[in-house]
């Protein structure tokens, strides 16, 4: 069984690894804490893992691939319904956590396996342990989808896709052990744990979690050294409102190699108001828990505001049609379904194989069930979701995030949702749903229908709007469609 992270055993023995605000690991200590934890629990099987952003998950999850063993991050903010449908599917028998750790009753029944970080450093691993072996195929995480249309579903992702996906985004990214990465992301899914804590340790490089995203520890980490941040798009949002005011932060970012943000697609007027600001891009790549990383704008690529970039090395991409047609050329306008295929896809759906056999195409194809555009030279634009954001309308197929993206744009409009509803003549109307800037003064229907109309097509203004005091948006920061109810 090879390593997935060579560096416990080659780096130098203090160079940092991983801090969490005032605690902090070598790879000395990283090395010794994950060897001691591994050799406890191989050959369990499958661990749970109280994914709580501290240096204990880290370390945990680390010690089960280390071992061999798949790691089940779970959410702390999961109900009990939720973690006992998680726990009974994945038959998890022990669960890391921290010491303190307060766990819910639905974890009684499971072992439960305190994770030390105080370990002699003496005892760092030297190499994989002798577990029973661990090929390539073999499951490394069960992460959990938000499960919208049902229970969440376990997807298997096995040691390869993990590391494919890490070496893909090295090569896209230029990510190399000196860099130092900063970021606030939670570590029960794939973008703040596997590429926000396994990315910079499979490289030899280091990690600061700032527990809680801010701008201010965002700064800090710049200004002492840190080269890289991760953030969604809420993220990303509250940094450009936050730089006109704070000329210290935009020369913080300033000093960034290289700003990313993913999770959901991050709105164009956030882009432009960073660039100005700061000299920087933000640059955005696009994935799911299913496939990891499909698709990213490359660090020595030319970055577009509202593209996900080019296909990474090794990923297969194309667009197909409402009957699985691949469309033939691409034109930047025609929206069709993203379909993946290549060493970063998971295996399966656990205990669901009707799920996985409906998920992939007879020849291997992953139905992301995400729509997008391609321009000529590959470049992938996001439109939205096939379930919640594609609305067919008057013979056209719209996505909502061009329509969103135009909203913004609105001196009036603090956030944007659109939606489709219903229509006896259209087939569907589109609705857009606002946070206006000024709650007392909300930019009118008309005026916002007439700016979208002036910036994209007629046929994709917005037909009704709602205005709201916040949307409805999950641990990630995604809107959650499906709770704005139409009247």
């Amino acid at each position: 069984m090879s390593s997935l992270f060579p560096a416990l055993a080659d780096a130098p023995a203090d160079r940092a690894a991983l801090r969490f605000g005032d605690r902090s690991l070598t790879y000395g200590a990283l090395g010794a804490a994950s060897g001691a934890l591994a050799a406890r629990i191989a050959g369990a099987g499958r661990v749970a893992v109280w994914a709580t952003p501290a240096l204990e998950t880290a370390v945990a999850v680390v010690a089960a691939l280390e071992a061999g063993v798949a790691a089940v991050p779970l959410n702390p903010k999961s109900g009990e319904k939720e973690l006992g449908h998680i726990l009974a599917d994945c038959g998890a028998s022990v669960v890391l956590a921290a010491p303190g750790d307060e766990l819910p009753s639905s974890l009684a029944d499971l072992d439960r396996i305190e994770v030390d970080v105080d370990v002699d450093v003496d005892m760092r691993a030297t190499g994989p342990l002798a577990a029973a072996p661990a090929s390539d195929e073999d499951p490394a995480l069960i992460v959990y989808t938000s499960g919208t249309t049902g229970p969440p579903k376990g997807a298997v992702l096995p040691r390869r896709a993990v590391s494919h996906t890490l070496d893909a985004l090295a090569d896209a990214w230029q990510w190399t052990g000196e860099d130092v990465l900063v970021h606030g992301l939670p570590l029960f899914h794939v973008h703040g744990l596997v590429l926000g804590i396994l990315g910079p340790l499979r490289r030899g490089g280091s990690v600061r979690h700032l527990g809680r995203f801010g701008t201010e520890g965002v700064a800090r980490e710049l200004n002492d050294g840190a080269t890289m941040v991760f953030g969604v798009p809420t993220m990303y949002h509250r940094i450009a409102q936050a730089l006109p005011e704070d000329p210290g932060l935009a020369r913080a970012l300033g000093k960034a190699r290289l700003l990313v943000s993913g999770s959901a697609a991050l709105p164009v007027h956030d882009h432009e108001r960073i660039t100005a600001a700061t000299g920087q891009r933000v640059v955005e790549r696009y994935g799911m828990t299913e496939t990891l990383m499909n698709t990213s704008v490359r660090a020595d690529g030319e970055p577009r505001p509202g593209a996900v970039g080019v296909p990474l090395p090794g990923v297969e991409l194309r667009l197909v049609e409402e009957d699985g047609t691949p469309i033939a050329s691409y034109d930047g306008e025609t929206v069709g379904e993203i379909q993946v295929r290549g060493p970063n896809l998971f295996t399966e759906y656990l205990n669901r194989p009707d799920a996985t056999a409906a998920a992939f195409t007879a020849d291997g194809w992953f139905r992301t069930g995400d729509m997008a555009v391609r321009d000529p030279d590959g470049y992938v634009r996001i439109v939205g979701r096939k379930a919640t954001d594609l609305i067919k309308s008057g013979g056209y197929k719209i996505g909502a995030g061009e329509i969103e993206n135009a909203l913004l744009e609105h001196a009036g409009v603090r956030e944007a949702a659109v939606t489709g509803e219903p229509d006896a003549d259209l087939g569907e109307r589109i609705v857009a749903w606002i946070v206006p800037v000024d709650p007392q003064s909300p930019p009118g229907a008309e005026e916002l229908a007439s700016h979208v109309a002036a910036r994209l097509a007629p046929h994709k203004r917005p037909r009704k709007v709602h205005y709201l005091d916040a949307l409805p948006r999950n641990d990630m920061g995604k809107i959650m469609k499906r709770a704005l109810t139409h009247d």
